[in-house]
């Protein structure tokens, strides 16, 4: 994936999305359901009705960016709630798009302490 510059905002959006749209259509959303403005340099994630599809937009300065991820198996892990917007971290926004539950990660190794 392409790094956005240090201090860029991610922010989900709740709920799900037609996937139909395209970049004006998202943008359109961001504006009308996030109260946010689309050429801020925030990327913004949206899902699908299936949940296997996740598209991101993204103002790079130079003009609207469109990504999109597609599952072969399994779903996007998605707030519950039906509305409104969810703020990651980059870190959160890559283990969303490798598939990983974002909202709980297990770490594999825990310190133990020498005795």
């Amino acid at each position: 994936m392409i790094s956005p510059p240090a201090g860029t905002r991610v922010w989900l959006a709740a709920g799900v999305t037609d996937m139909r749209k395209g970049m004006d259509g998202l943008a359109a959303l961001v504006q009308t359901a996030l109260s946010e403005n689309p050429f801020c340099g925030h990327i913004f994630v949206f899902r699908g009705r299936r949940g296997d599809l996740v598209k991101l937009l993204w103002f790079d300065g130079d003009g609207l960016c469109l990504f999109a991820k597609r599952l072969e198996r399994g779903r996007f892990v998605w707030p519950q709630a039906a509305s409104g917007s969810v703020a990651l971290s980059a870190a959160q926004l890559s283990m969303l798009l490798e598939g990983i539950d974002w909202r709980r990660p297990t770490r594999t190794w825990t310190p133990e302490l020498a005795a």
